[in-house]
C-alpha cells in the first residue's frame, strides 16, 4: 500500500511538471516535417499506472516539435477490444492543444486487439497525398500483442517507419520483427519507472526520420532567387556555407558564409534564363550534417516598360504611368503623344527615376496615341503604346439671368462623367481685390444657383472639379440682360 501511494505521489508530481514549459533547443522546434501516429496499448493487460506513465512519457517526447501542416502532425490510436482513434493527424496544430489532449486520455481496458488497430493505422498513414515521412510509434507492455507480423510488414512496405517502446515484460521477438531497422535506435525495452532515460535517444531517432532536409527555392525573378531551408544550427553552435554557380563552365562559383540561426538567403545579380546549382553545407563541431542542394532557372529578362496605364483623364489632360521602375538599368524615358489619326506628335523626355507624367494642353473629346519608350544602359530600347481619350469639355454652356437688382441666376450645362463638383467664383459688392473674391463649391448634380449682392458688371466663373484638381471653366459678365456663352 505504501509503495502504491508513493507511486501515485511521484506520478502526480511528474504530471504537474509536464505542464511547465521546458527549454528545448531552437534547432528542434522547426526541424521536421512528417506524421507520427501513436499506437498506445490501452488494454486491460497494462496496469493503469503504466498507462499513465506511458502518456507522460509521450508528452515529454513530443513537446519540442512544432505542430501542424508543414511541420509535425500527431495522431493517437488506442489498442483495446476495438481500436479507438483518440484524435487524428489533422486535429492539433499547437503544443498546448496536444498536451491537453494527452493528459485527458482514459484507458480503454478490454482485450489487446493490436491487429485490428494496425488496420486502422494503415488507413491513416497510407491514405494521404502528402509525400512526407511517416512513423508508427508503438507503446505497449508487449504481452500477447496478437498476430501483428503481416500488418506490420505491410506498413513497412508502404514506407512507414515502425518504432516501439515496451516494458521489460514484452515479447522481444515479436517486437524485433515489427520495428524498422536499426534496432538499437528504433526498439526500446525499459522498466516503466525508468522510461524517461530513453526520451532523448528516441527523440533523436524520430528526428533522423522526419528531419526536413530540403533546400527550397521560394521565389525567383530574372535576376534574383530566394532560398529557404529548415534550420539545423543555432547562432552559437555553427554556420552555413553557401555556394552557387551557373551551369556555364566559364562561370566562377560564388561562396558565402551565413549565420547559424539563418533560414533563408537571397541571391542577387543573377543572369536571366540561366540554370543555377546552389549547395548549403551546415558546419558545426556538434556533428556532421548533410549538404543540401537545389537547381533552379531564373526567369526571362523583364525590360521596362511592361505596363502603361492612363488616369486622371480630363478634357485637356491625361496622366500616363508605366512600370516597372528600373533606374539602375534605364538611361531615360521618352513619352510621345499625338491625336489620332494625324495629329502633331509631341515628345517629353524624363529621368530614369520617373514613372509617370501629366500630359497637358490636349483637345477635349479627342483620341490620342501615347507611346512610352525606355533607353536601357545596354543600348536596347523598349516601347509600349496605349490609346487614351480625353473627356468632353465639362461645361458646354453658361447662362446668367438677372432676377432682381444685384441678383443673378447662374445656369450651366455639363457632362457629369468623372466630375466631383463645380467651383463658382464671382465679384461681390464689397470685393476689393481678386484674392478676396467670394467662391462656393457645388456638388456634381447642381446645374444652377442664385448669386446676390453682385458688384456692377461682375465676372462670374464656373469651373469643373475632378479628382486631380480644377479643370478649365467658363466665365461670363453679369449685366441687366440675359447672356449666353457657348
Amino acid at each position: 500500500m505504501t509503495v502504491f501511494l508513493l507511486r501515485c505521489v511521484l506520478l502526480c508530481a511528474m504530471l504537474q511538471r509536464s505542464n511547465m514549459q521546458i527549454a528545448v533547443p531552437a534547432t528542434v522546434l522547426n526541424c521536421c516535417e512528417g506524421h507520427i501516429l501513436l499506437l498506445l496499448d490501452s488494454s486491460g493487460s497494462i496496469a493503469n499506472y503504466e498507462f499513465l506513465r506511458l502518456l507522460h512519457f509521450v508528452t515529454e517526447l513530443l513537446r519540442p516539435f512544432s505542430l501542424g501542416r508543414g511541420h509535425v502532425r500527431v495522431g493517437l490510436l488506442q489498442v483495446g477490444t476495438n481500436p479507438n482513434l483518440e484524435f487524428g493527424l489533422d486535429v492539433h496544430s499547437n503544443q498546448e492543444g496536444l498536451q491537453k489532449a494527452l493528459r485527458s486520455v482514459s484507458q480503454l481496458q478490454g482485450d489487446t486487439n493490436t491487429e485490428a488497430a494496425l488496420r486502422v493505422a494503415q488507413q491513416l498513414l497510407t491514405e494521404t497525398d502528402e509525400n512526407v515521412p511517416k512513423i508508427l510509434l508503438w507503446l505497449t507492455d508487449g504481452v500477447q500483442p496478437g498476430d501483428v507480423d503481416e500488418p506490420m510488414s505491410e506498413l513497412k512496405a508502404q514506407g512507414v517507419s515502425v518504432l516501439a517502446v515496451s516494458t521489460v515484460h514484452g515479447n522481444y521477438q515479436v517486437l524485433q520483427r515489427a520495428v524498422t531497422p536499426p534496432l538499437e535506435s528504433h526498439l526500446y525495452s525499459v522498466d516503466i519507472d525508468n522510461i524517461d532515460i530513453i526520451t532523448e535517444d528516441l527523440r533523436e531517432a524520430i528526428i533522423k526520420i522526419i528531419r526536413a532536409e530540403r533546400l527550397r527555392v521560394v521565389h525567383v525573378t530574372s535576376h534574383s532567387a530566394v532560398l529557404q531551408w529548415r534550420p539545423v544550427l543555432s547562432a552559437d553552435n555553427g554556420y552555413y556555407e553557401l555556394s552557387y554557380k551557373s551551369r556555364w563552365k566559364t562561370d566562377t562559383e560564388t561562396r558565402r558564409i551565413l549565420p547559424g540561426d539563418s533560414s533563408w538567403v537571397e541571391l542577387t545579380k543573377l543572369q536571366p534564363e540561366t540554370t543555377y546549382t546552389a549547395a548549403l553545407r551546415p558546419e558545426s563541431n556538434q556533428g556532421l550534417f548533410n549538404t543540401l542542394s537545389v537547381d533552379f532557372t531564373t526567369l526571362p529578362d523583364i525590360l521596362s516598360p511592361t505596363v502603361v496605364s492612363v488616369s486622371d483623364s480630363g478634357p485637356r489632360q491625361i496622366r500616363v504611368s508605366w512600370g516597372p521602375l528600373q533606374p539602375a538599368r534605364v538611361q531615360r524615358y521618352t513619352v510621345e503623344y499625338g491625336a489620332i489619326p494625324s495629329g502633331h506628335v509631341h515628345t517629353v523626355t524624363l529621368r530614369n527615376q520617373q514613372n509617370s507624367t501629366l500630359l497637358n494642353g490636349l483637345e477635349p473629346g479627342t483620341l490620342y496615341l501615347v507611346t512610352v519608350s525606355a533607353l536601357h544602359v545596354n543600348g536596347k530600347e523598349r516601347a509600349m503604346s496605349v490609346r487614351a481619350c480625353t473627356q468632353e469639355a465639362a461645361l458646354a454652356d453658361l447662362r446668367l439671368t438677372t432676377v432682381e437688382r444685384q441678383e443673378v441666376q447662374v445656369t450651366w450645362k455639363a457632362h457629369q462623367e468623372g466630375l466631383k463638383g463645380f467651383w463658382l467664383s464671382w465679384e461681390g459688392e464689397f470685393s476689393k481685390s481678386s484674392s478676396s473674391k467670394p467662391s462656393a463649391y457645388l456638388p456634381p448634380t447642381s446645374h444652377s444657383t442664385r448669386l446676390t449682392r453682385l458688384a456692377p458688371s461682375s465676372r462670374v466663373c464656373v469651373s469643373p472639379v475632378y479628382g486631380w484638381g480644377r479643370g478649365d471653366g467658363l466665365c461670363c459678365t453679369a449685366e441687366r440682360h440675359t447672356r449666353w456663352l457657348s
